[in-house]
């Protein structure tokens, strides 16, 4: 039976970029990743990814400059992003991190994820099949296992226990051929995204391009709600309607983070596993990356003094830096997208210029930004008038 250090269920952001910093330490790391698979995704990222990850500017497929937010009546607030937003295409993204991962040492395996087993004297070991459910199975032992198999995640259900109830909406997209350069319709430098309840009555619906291809997508919580009519009614307006499917892609999307990421002995959790996504926008590769570099932090300092308290560090660390971002997103959801007449309000808020700058700022630099008091102190009190109905401009 192999042996490795670690093993990390799931290749996309999270666990690839665990694995990569974890070989990159010299730990020996088995990737197990099931082949085929694409998550549903806008693909927007911001720059500082490109700069902490080392994430090459080629392995975009195009920089947005600006947003158009859609209210229910139609109106539109345009917003220039002060520089630029990234979009990758998660169907070449992914598999990038993955060999990369694999060029730092890791042990790149596609197949299906089993199980996990524990031995007589604790000893964990995980079940897999390389190739797929048809192959033959193999066995690995391993000293920790990171999580890393996305919202439904197999590896939490057996060795978590009993676990919270994981908030999420169910995201569907259809990635489309991009028209030819810009039309009245449609901007291959913007992103669009609608706030009406007939896209989604408890998110939002996005129009975003990757270049060739444009991501069309919505999602929602509510039960029989239908995405495929919300991206046929975002793909009529933007004039995609005859533009060919290239892939259609579904799957649930984490709102909040879980209260615990680890079995506080040799398993922790990463990126949707663990509900490491952002309430509101659903943003999640670059929170993804960023769990999955603090679980490769916390295992090697495991493995390391085999004190299984260092991946608690995990979720700590990870709070500690995005607690109020993601507090105040939550706000955002459970307030803002609650009706037509409120999500009409938040786009009519989206014009004010020192609304733009801040969530902008905030966005591209992944805090809350400190530097402009008065602009914060304008913003509360707008934000209190457009709560009682005065709409100040």
């Amino acid at each position: 039976m192999k042996h490795y250090d670690v093993a990390v269920i799931g290749g996309g952001p999270s666990g690839a970029t665990a694995a990569h910093d974890m070989a990159r330490r010299g730990l020996s790391v088995l990737l197990l990743d099931r082949d085929g698979r694409i998550k549903p995704c806008g693909g927007a990222v911001p720059p500082i990814l490109l700069k902490e990850f080392d994430v090459p500017e080629s392995r975009l497929e195009a920089r947005v400059t600006s947003a158009r937010m859609v209210a229910p009546s139609n109106a539109e607030v345009d917003m220039d992003v002060g520089g630029f937003v990234g979009m990758v295409d998660r169907g070449s993204f992914d598999p990038w991190l993955r060999e990369r991962a694999a060029d730092a040492g890791a042990d790149y395996v596609t197949g299906h994820f089993d199980g996990l087993d524990r031995s007589a004297d604790g000893a964990l070991t995980i079940r897999y099949r390389p190739g797929g459910k048809k192959a033959a199975g193999e066995a690995a032992r391993v000293s920790a296992l990171v999580g890393a198999d996305g919202a439904a995640s197999k590896v939490r259900k057996q060795a978590m226990g009993r676990q919270e109830t994981m908030k999420h909406v169910f995201a569907y997209h259809e990635i489309v051929r991009s028209p030819e350069g810009k039309t009245p319709w449609f901007d291959p430098e913007r992103c669009d995204v609608y706030y009406q309840g007939k896209v989604s009555p408890d998110f939002y619906g996005w129009v975003f391009p990757h270049g060739d291809c444009t991501s069309v997508g919505a999602g929602s919580a509510v039960k029989g709600f239908s995405l495929r009519n919300a991206v046929k009614l975002m793909r009529d307006k933007s004039k995609l309607d005859d533009n060919d499917i290239v892939r259609r892609e579904g799957a649930p999307l984490p709102l909040k983070p879980l209260r615990r990421w680890d079995n506080g002995r040799d398993v922790v959790l990463v990126g949707d596993a663990a509900g490491a996504v952002a309430p509101s926008s659903g943003e999640g590769i670059y929170y993804a990356m960023t769990s999955g570099r603090s679980a490769a932090n916390a295992v090697a300092d495991f493995l390391d003094t085999g004190n299984a308290n260092a991946l608690r560090n995990v979720r700590r660390d990870f709070m500690s830096s995005h607690r109020w971002v993601f507090f105040i997103l939550g706000i955002m959801q459970y307030y803002w997208y609650s009706s037509d007449k409120r999500r009409e309000k938040f786009v009519d808020i989206c014009r004010d210029p020192d609304v733009q700058r801040l969530t902008w700022d905030a966005y591209m630099n992944k805090r809350l930004v400190r530097a402009r008091p008065g602009a914060h102190v304008r913003i509360f009190f707008k934000d209190l008038a457009h709560l009682v109905g005065m709409n100040p401009r």
